[in-house]
């Protein structure tokens, strides 16, 4: 994604793209960012304003399916809620059948 924004933004636009129902990876964004190594850069820009910006971070987890930001939730439940409002069962903070709800930006979208 080549952009004049700054790599939060970047990271925005990419998780705004996620649609209901499916989830990817902090890593997954940082890959399709063309920054493989950057996935806690990734999280850091979830966490910073992006409520603010209408991003849906609660579709981004680790890349075992763990709700690794559940913390910078209003509610330590609310990352989990938002999910399974959206379809995706969560139990123990992991997404169950990860793969099959796993949405890649690589495949998903044009660079």
């Amino acid at each position: 994604m080549k952009t004049e924004n700054s790599f939060f933004e970047d990271v925005w636009e990419v998780a705004k793209l996620i649609p209901p129902g499916r989830v990817t990876s902090y890593g997954a964004i940082a890959n399709y960012l063309g920054t493989k190594m950057s996935a806690r850069m990734v999280g850091w820009a979830l966490n910073s304003s992006a409520l603010q910006h209408d991003v849906p971070a609660h579709r981004v987890v680790n890349r075992n399916g763990m709700l690794t930001g559940k913390i910078h939730f209003s509610t330590p439940t609310r990352m989990q809620e938002l999910l399974e409002k959206e379809g995706i069962k969560v139990e123990y903070d992991k997404v169950l059948s990860f793969d099959k709800h796993f949405w890649d930006p690589m495949n998903e979208l044009k660079l």
